[in-house]
């Protein structure tokens, strides 16, 4: 019996198989024998993204021959993209092919994107023409050919990330069985692992891949990424036999639309003046499912409606109390959502903008040259030393003022950021100021030569994009899954995505919109393709005045929110409930 017993304990308790659908064993699969696989494949997984994505601008103005505008947008474009199929590609892995396998199928979209970049900085007949002095203006633009192969391997490689990007984390994750009070702990450590391996494959590129591209050549600045994606995914294929995997149980966007379609249908019925007399499952049932049962609420009353029962059980005409709130959880993080797309539109900034002001600067110490996209590396180092001063220092400081074990509210938190982006981009306007104050005293502004200032100067602004993050990004995800529904966190997650990819999009507009507007009626306008004529100050000015806006947004939006109840073992309490009901229900049977 002790061996039998032993035998069950061995077996996951969270519905996970191996690839045949058979239950599995933790001594055999999962664990960190699995993740080990996968964090290695992260780092050099990241580490070919961002050798790409890091120097895209550069690429764009000097050997496409693009305009800053052009460029910035077809960067921000781009990364919105990226960060918006993911969106998708959860979809398809929760209502259809699972996280394996949709994993798999993406990985060779993505592999082939890169291949195909790698071929259009290297075939002769598909590079763009060499251009000595792009500054002059009398270089051979690229043919529609080249142009048209590079950008749709671009987003062939956008295709594949939206499939890889949502569901290696998840993959992660679901090597520990949260049944499990030890692997409960240890995933918590593998997040922490997790993050670790996107900051050091970023940090890799941002400092030697970037360096190889700009020195070396752009064929092994691609190549190295390619073989390095390539070899990213064999560690992966290599540790399949140790994987546990979730059977596909239903897209929670299908369940929300469900919610609307049945509260639409039944629009013209009246609420019961008792929730209890709403549709819901018996709690055994949850308990079975091993899933927590949430009660009516009176806000975004319309959608109770989908819940009135009429006769039918049609899951398109009726919906459960827990599913339509479900839903409502969802619909009340919107709000906040909306208030975390302006720091994205800032951190875009980073990429495209802050880059190129840094090629107009003196880059020297001694024989070495710093390839602008390398600042971004500061950003990761000063989010990981604000990440750890937070962690130890202000939370435990915190904590004695406020009882809370976070020190401060997640929503604090993120508004603290959001006042740091405000300050980022005043910081910015003021070093232009001066950028374009040396320009001027040197005589540089027509020609758009290089001002003879450090390219130190912009340090700044990276580094107190590093500390925005470590109060807005990381906040984001960890709010957006913390708030969401049990069963609704892959959505939670997608929010903190979407947040980036509409960010992405929306810089794009405005970059668009300033250009078009402040060129008008023969003005020179504020974004040129000469920065030395340009007044990108008064853009980041612009975008000052716009961060205050939003913390102004926030703070109202905040104010209402209501964050959900934490629940630490949402099945032990309904284990609970269910002993306290089940006396009195006896009771009631024998009378």
């Amino acid at each position: 019996m002790a061996v039998e017993q032993g035998l069950a304990d061995d077996y996951t308790q969270d519905g996970t198989v191996d690839l045949k659908g058979n239950p599995v064993r933790r001594s055999k699969r999962g664990g960190w024998k699995a993740c080990s696989f996968i964090i290695v494949y992260e780092v050099f997984e990241r580490m070919a993204f961002y050798g790409i994505s890091s120097n895209l601008v550069i690429y764009l103005t000097v050997r496409l021959q693009q305009g800053i505008v052009t460029a910035s947008n077809n960067v921000t474009n781009w990364v919105g993209v990226v960060w918006m199929t993911p969106v998708l590609g959860a979809y398809i892995a929760d209502a259809y092919l699972g996280r394996f396998w949709t994993f798999m199928a993406a990985s060779v979209v993505y592999l082939m994107g890169m291949s195909f970049l790698t071929m259009a900085v290297s075939i002769p007949s598909l590079k763009p023409p060499l251009c000595p002095q792009p500054t002059v203006g009398h270089c051979d633009k690229p043919s529609a050919l080249q142009l048209g192969f590079y950008f749709g391997a671009l987003y062939i490689l956008a295709v594949g990330t939206g499939g890889t990007k949502p569901n290696i984390s998840t993959i992660g994750a679901d090597q520990f069985d949260d049944f499990h009070p030890k692997e409960k702990h240890q995933k918590i450590s593998f997040f922490n692992w997790w993050m670790f391996g996107i900051f050091f494959g970023g940090f890799f590129a941002n400092i030697i891949l970037v360096y190889i591209q700009e020195n070396i050549g752009w064929t092994l600045g691609y190549a190295l990424p390619t073989a390095g994606l390539a070899i990213s995914i064999a560690i992966f294929i290599a540790g399949t036999p140790f994987y546990r995997h979730k059977v596909p149980a239903g897209s929670p966007f299908t369940r929300m639309v469900k919610v609307f379609i049945a509260a639409i249908k039944k629009r013209k019925l009246p609420l019961p003046k008792e929730a209890k007399e709403l549709y819901e499952l018996d709690l055994e049932e949850y308990r079975k499912k091993k899933k927590f049962r949430m009660e009516a609420t009176p806000t975004l009353s319309f959608l109770n409606k989908a819940s009135i029962q009429t006769g039918s059980t049609d899951s398109w005409r009726l919906c459960t109390v827990t599913e339509v709130e479900e839903t409502k959880q969802m619909i009340r993080m919107i709000p906040i959502l909306i208030a975390t797309i302006i720091p994205s539109i800032m951190l875009a900034q980073s990429n495209t903008l802050f880059i190129k002001q840094g090629t107009t600067l003196d880059r020297k110490i001694g024989k070495f040259s710093i390839p602008p996209a390398s600042l971004n590396a500061f950003i990761t180092i000063s989010l990981l030393i604000s990440i750890v001063i937070y962690d130890r220092i202000f939370v435990k400081m915190m904590r004695k003022f406020t009882k809370n074990p976070r020190g401060i509210t997640l929503l604090q938190r993120m508004g603290t950021g959001i006042v740091v982006h405000a300050v980022i981009m005043f910081v910015s306007a003021l070093v232009e100021r001066r950028r374009l104050a040396a320009a001027r005293e040197h005589g540089v502004v027509e020609s758009g030569g290089q001002v003879p200032l450090s390219i130190f100067i912009l340090m700044p602004q990276f580094i107190l994009m590093g500390i925005a993050d470590a109060f807005v990004e990381v906040t984001k995800i960890e709010f957006f899954y913390d708030q969401a529904p049990e069963s609704m966190k892959s959505i939670g997650a997608s929010y903190s995505s979407t947040s980036i990819g509409i960010g992405n999009f929306l810089s794009s507009v405005l970059l668009k919109t300033v250009s078009n507007i402040t060129s008008r009626n023969g003005r020179k306008g504020w974004i040129l393709n000469n920065l030395n004529e340009s007044h990108l100050d008064y853009y980041y000015g612009l975008f000052t005045i716009l961060n205050c806006l939003n913390f102004i947004f926030f703070l109202v939006v905040s104010k209402y929110y209501v964050y959900k109840a934490e629940l630490s073992d949402s099945i032990k309490l309904l284990t609970q409930e269910l002993e306290e009901k089940t006396p009195s229900n006896e009771s009631n049977n024998s009378h």
